[in-house]
């Protein structure tokens, strides 16, 4: 629990003399010649900065929970849009590509954006973008209205996950600790709340599920943190310092988040579909895939702020490495389904951190806690916003490097990702630019 700071308040102010008091039963206040009355001061201004800060950092945690209840909400709903569109299998795929290609057009429209605009405004664009979307996606009346929603939704999608982040890593550069992982764990929790309303509503119409857009319009009213302005100067050009981005390091972590969505997209997409096409699991129990791997998840991730402030990110990421690959090749060998779950599970707990600390290690490389000075989040949140197309990158190698691979054998298909997470083990180096607890402190500006 982070202790509240001393108040903040205006100075003193210096108020004219008022003259001689009234004071009841006599005395020189008779002799004045009109009633003065000291005025009475007006009430100061008082802000509490670690108020402030836990109010902001509830907010972007709303919103990461916010995007992945609707995310998996739609996803465990498109059996359902198949049938009511009578798509095909290549049509569905045709959906998913859509909304990924889309999301990378949101999140390279945030970039250019984000010198110019608040991520605070941003944010609530994505949020009120994904609230409009996704009602039409799943009761709009006619074809055309479903594919006018996956437009909206797609780039609403990019822009959030941009924003999101880019008020995370800013947050974390606040409170001076790795505080990443957790705001991911919101996304986690958020799916599996999704999750569950999507049994909970299996029974209704598919029209139901559009109530669910209003998480995410009541999210947009948040306070969210707002960005300190800068004065732009010359050295400052099309939203990037014209010194130049070390975007070396930047890639090489960002490899690293590649290999992470490869080895979840794999386990969340394959999943299901490896328990019933190679151990013909019962069909009730097929969902098992992916529900202990977002538990699993969602432990790593809420308990990954104090891994990472104890060990450091370099060793957490290494354990996690080698704990994802026994996972993974648990699921590969294993005789039974119910070792096959085990190992998804194992998986979860293993590479479920990577995401956030690649976003905390390349906000830090990007400038926004290496100097020592506050860190010029507009230079930051630009970065964040083409770092965060790792994410698509690494979503679809996992899609059809699985499925190509393990295409006659799925087994055979798990050997990719199990063979590529190992990889996290020389590139974990790079993210020793997060320097647990040592980051600069800015000064928390009040929600936006």
């Amino acid at each position: 629990m982070v202790g509240l700071s001393s108040a903040i308040g205006c100075p003193p102010r210096s108020w004219p003399s008022p003259g001689p008091q009234l004071v009841r039963g006599g005395g020189p206040a008779r002799s004045a010649p009109s009633r003065a009355y000291r005025p009475r001061p007006r009430p100061q201004r008082v802000r509490i900065g670690a108020v402030s800060l836990a109010r902001n950092r509830m907010a972007v945690a709303a919103a990461f929970a916010a995007q992945g209840m609707v995310f998996i909400s739609l996803t465990t709903r498109l059996p359902d849009i198949k049938e009511r569109w009578d798509f095909s299998e290549l049509d569905v795929s045709a959906t998913l590509l859509a909304i990924v290609l889309l999301a990378g057009a949101g999140s390279v429209l945030t970039e250019r954006l984000a010198h110019r605009l608040e991520s605070a405004l941003l944010l609530r664009a994505g949020l009120v973008g994904i609230g409009l979307g996704m009602p039409l996606m799943v009761a709009g009346p006619d074809l055309a209205v479903y594919w006018l929603g996956v437009v909206v939704y797609g780039v609403a999608l990019g822009v959030v996950d941009a924003t999101t982040n880019m008020q995370a890593v800013a947050l974390e550069h606040a409170y001076g600790r790795p505080i990443l992982p957790s705001f991911h764990g919101g996304w986690t929790l958020g799916g599996l709340v999704g999750a569950g309303l999507t049994l909970a509503m299996a029974g209704l119409p598919l029209g139901a599920t559009a109530a669910l857009a209003l998480v995410p319009l009541a999210c947009a009213a948040l306070p969210f943190l707002r960005r300190d302005t800068h004065p732009g100067g010359p050295e400052f050009v099309g939203g990037m310092e014209a010194s130049p981005v070390p975007w070396r390091p930047i890639v090489l972590v960002g490899a690293g988040m590649v290999i992470f969505y490869m080895v979840d997209t794999a386990s969340q997409t394959w999943g299901a579909v490896y328990l019933d096409e190679v151990f013909d699991a019962p069909s009730r129990w097929v969902a098992l895939a992916t529900l202990p791997y977002l538990l699993a998840s969602l432990v790593t991730r809420l308990a990954g702020d104090r891994l990472v402030a104890a060990y450091g990110a370099v060793p957490v990421l290494r354990t996690g490495a080698v704990v994802a690959c026994g996972g993974l090749a648990l699921v590969t060998f294993a005789p039974t389904w119910p070792l096959a779950v085990l190992g998804f599970t194992v998986v979860g707990l293993g590479v479920s951190v990577v995401a956030p600390l690649s976003f905390s290690a390349a906000a830090v490389i990007a400038g926004g806690d290496a100097t020592g000075a506050a860190p010029d989040r507009r230079r930051v949140d630009a970065v964040i916003a083409r770092f965060n197309q790792f994410n698509y990158v690494g979503g679809l190698l996992g899609a059809v490097l699985t499925g190509v691979v393990g295409q006659n054998q799925l087994r055979l298909g798990f050997c990719v990702p199990m063979v590529l997470v190992l990889a996290l083990w020389p590139l974990a180096r790079h993210f020793a630019a997060i320097r647990t607890g040592t980051a600069t402190p800015v000064p928390a500006s009040e929600g936006a």
